[in-house]
């Protein structure tokens, strides 16, 4: 797979998953934007979150104060009506590994398209997300162990929510087959028994020292 998108023509949907590192200083390189599907339990999240002081995010999710500083402050200044001066489309926002070896902001909108209908990305805060849908700035892992009213973590939060949107893609798609590129965290959060398709998880491998390894990095960014 190729950072050409539009040439890859399978009817299937891609699971990624969300990235630490955030871009909100360089302009998108796209207009075009839509809202994500699960905003009403992404606020229920952060009306939790915005009780939580620095020090208690700090142990929460095994910060520094001043990453915790940062993010008590996004908390806080969160509110669920996006648009292009307050948000920005989730896979040009992200700038992890993964991301820049995907190189979305060098799709045309072709590719771009494409990717709004085949590409999903796992989010702790946002459950699942298209490419163009826009998002504020938050740090929010799968696995943090956020307790509840549906439970202790957000597996128990997010429930059947994003596996019963992912078969609503494959339906969209007439497809019967993910491709799961997420990590084991994020993947958690979806259901593969109760999916209405066949789940290809690639195992992206180098040649080191006369064998096949798992090299971390270049597993990270399979699309380069």
């Amino acid at each position: 797979m190729t950072n050409s998108l539009a040439g890859y023509t399978h009817n299937h949907a891609t699971c990624y998953f969300s990235s630490k590192n955030l871009d909100y200083d360089t302009p998108a390189t796209t207009d075009t934007y839509s809202q994500p599907d699960h905003l009403d339990h992404a606020a229920k999240l952060i009306e939790q979150l915005k009780d939580f002081a620095v020090q208690d995010i700090a142990e929460l999710m095994k910060l520094s104060d001043k990453l915790s500083a940062l993010n008590v402050a996004r908390y806080q200044s969160w509110h669920p009506d996006f648009n292009t001066d307050n948000a920005k489309q989730a896979v040009l926002a992200f700038n992890g590994d993964v991301y820049t070896g995907l190189n979305a902001p060098a799709f045309s909108e072709e590719e771009l398209n494409f990717a709004q209908q085949h590409l999903r990305i796992l989010s702790g805060l946002y459950g699942l997300l298209r490419p163009l849908d826009l998002m504020q700035p938050y740090r929010l892992e799968m696995g943090t162990k956020l307790a509840n009213p549906q439970g202790k973590d957000l597996y128990a939060f997010w429930g059947n929510v994003i596996t019963d949107a992912l078969n609503e893609q494959l339906q969209a798609l007439n497809s019967e087959e993910l491709v799961n590129l997420a990590s084991t965290e994020y993947f958690k959060s979806v259901k593969p028994k109760g999916l209405n398709g066949r789940v290809i998880t690639p195992v992206f491998k180098d040649w080191k020292n006369g064998q096949y390894k798992i090299i971390s990095f270049f597993a990270k960014k399979p699309v380069a």
